[in-house]
């Protein structure tokens, strides 16, 4: 009688572990659940979850795959700047994957609901699932597309009609026929201190052309893009710069002016062309009031940047978990030894907070007035600072849990991840940057008083182990005012530490907030108590009688599954 090998019994155990792997909807009932929590039935615009679904089933299978793909050393983009007649077109070539993931992101309307005021959250969900293949190319174009149609609508409010033939193409579903964006601000000199860049816009009886160059231009290939220059004769800092829009190509089809330099050769986000520019007189159009524009660039970005790092901190969990089920070690799955556990419930907890925060603010992004209101102004820096952190730390705990094969490009999606992670955390600003920008709003503008506000009101009353949300809330509001009252250069060592330390309470604040919606995830109070609990001062895990039983909860699985 033959019996199998134990190598083939291995195999066949991830074979069946990833046989099962067919949605990224049926094994994350916190996504129905938020969305349950912020569309309501019968509230304006119902979340389309039949698209969602079928996105998800779109992502956990053809898509995933055609991203691996795309990511490998010999797909990645390339630059062909001549054509055969000797004609400048300064063209990127993908790999044919690259344009299929296209057309069946842009078949699910992910930019076209931006014509329909209110359905950013249906939005943000199609990037949510999206990435946990990683950022594949396309999450970074979506951030910048919608930034751009963010901003020309906001033009078009005032000058209606204005830019009316860009929109139609920005919404278009159709990827071969659609116009993507990117922003173009960063300057060699410049980065973070935008005041310094240099751009020259030129004004003539024919409109306005920019010269000079770019330093870091994500999504080269796009069809249009925003750029920060000085006109001549204008201030310097950033009260002399204003905001254009360069299109790729004149009405003629012509390459508008530029030259593509190189392409970057990054450490992650691969199949994503980025490069350095140089402008030579390009046509160029003044478009909205430039600290405005920059503004919306900004927090769209950094919306889109909190929303994807929570779908690769998913994705995350989802490797991990499934391996340590998979994974037979000394006659059990290894999910059964305490510290793979333990690390295990820790990366659920993380995806679970990192997707509320950052739901609740694209569910409040999609109201319309959220961005220009104090509260979101601050959260939503606060957010991609919490998310961009905790996600590589998430990657590292996977990886951990996945052994050597953690390590192995063809096994495990999560190295490629890993270096996606990396680069979110640079992506619209570093973490001293933007705890820079939270100081000054605190400081200046007292900003943290409604965005304390705010937490306390979505934490209700919940009460949780080693202390009430709602006095740790309070708590944490008191040494934010110890903070502001130190001289300010012990207000800036010191900020970072108090972000992080907010970090475990707001995301349980928006966590609670759900948990009070009839039919929520019955998950969430066990996610809350160990948030809570487990970053109060002084926790002590050997005298934490409740750890066992939150990990074993934790861990446990799905229903039905």
């Amino acid at each position: 009688m033959s019996t199998v090998s134990a190598p083939a019994s291995a195999r066949q155990s991830f074979a069946t572990w990833r046989a099962a792997l067919t949605s990224w909807w049926k094994d994350d009932p916190h996504l129905a659940s938020l969305l349950r929590h912020h569309r309501p039935a019968g509230a304006p615009h119902p979340i389309d979850t039949a698209a969602l679904r079928a996105f998800a089933e779109a992502c956990a299978g053809p898509i995933d795959r055609m991203v691996i793909e795309t990511n490998r050393d010999e797909h990645l983009p390339a630059l062909r700047r001549w054509d055969g007649h000797g004609n400048r077109i300064e063209e990127v070539v993908f790999h044919p994957d690259y344009h299929a993931i296209g057309r069946a992101v842009y078949r699910s309307g992910v930019m076209s609901r931006y014509a329909t005021p209110g359905r950013e959250l249906e939005t943000l969900g199609i990037v949510y699932l999206l990435a946990q293949d990683g950022e594949g190319g396309h999450c970074c174009p979506l951030a910048c597309t919608a930034g751009m149609i963010k901003i020309l609508q906001a033009a078009a409010s005032t000058e209606p009609g204005a830019h009316a033939d860009w929109l139609e193409r920005l919404y278009d579903p159709d990827y071969d026929t659609h116009f993507h964006a990117s922003q173009f601000l960063t300057e060699v000199q410049g980065g973070s201190d935008v005041g310094t860049n240099a751009l020259v816009a030129t004004e003539s009886a024919g409109g306005w052309v920019v010269t000079g160059e770019k330093w870091f231009c994500s999504v080269i290939d796009a069809d249009l893009f925003l750029v920060t220059a000085r006109p001549e004769g204008a201030p310097g800092g950033t009260v002399g710069l204003r905001t254009f829009v360069v299109p790729r190509k004149l009405a003629d089809g012509a390459v508008n002016h530029f030259e593509i330099r190189r392409l970057k050769y990054k450490l992650g986000t691969r199949s994503m062309a980025s490069a350095e520019v140089d402008f030579r007189g390009a046509v160029a159009t003044p478009v909205g009031d430039f600290r405005r524009t920059v503004e919306i660039v900004l927090n769209t970005s950094r919306l889109y940047n909190s929303v994807c790092a929570s779908g690769l901190l998913q994705r995350a969990w989802r490797e991990a978990d499934g391996y340590a089920r998979a994974r037979i070690a000394f006659g059990q799955p290894i999910l059964a030894f305490p510290s793979i556990a333990r690390t295990v419930a820790r990366l659920k907890v993380e995806a679970y907070a990192a997707r509320s925060m950052s739901f609740h603010l694209a569910a409040t992004a999609s109201m319309g007035t959220a961005p220009s209101q104090p509260a979101w102004r601050m959260l939503v820096n606060l957010n991609k600072i919490w998310t961009a952190q905790t996600c590589p730390a998430g990657m590292r705990d996977a990886i951990e849990v996945l052994g050597g094969n953690g390590a192995i490009e063809d096994f495990s999606v999560l190295p490629r991840l890993l270096r996606d992670s990396l680069v979110l955390e640079a992506w619209e600003g570093g973490h001293g940057v933007l705890c820079a920008q939270i100081l000054r709003d605190a400081k200046k503008l007292r900003l943290h008083e409604p965005m304390f506000d705010a937490l306390a009101a979505l934490a209700g009353g919940t009460a949780a182990p080693g202390g009430g949300l709602p006095e740790r809330i309070a708590e944490a509001r008191a040494r934010w005012e110890r903070l502001l009252a130190l001289p300010e250069a012990d207000a800036a060592a010191h900020v970072r530490d108090l972000v992080e330390e907010l970090r475990p309470v707001a995301q349980a604040a928006a966590l609670a907030a759900e948990a009070r919606t009839p039919g929520s995830d019955p998950l969430l109070p066990v996610v809350i108590d160990h948030l809570l609990v487990t970053s109060r001062r002084g926790w002590d895990p050997l005298e934490d009688a409740g750890l066992a039983p939150r990990i074993a909860a934790l861990v446990a699985p799905l229903p039905g599954a």
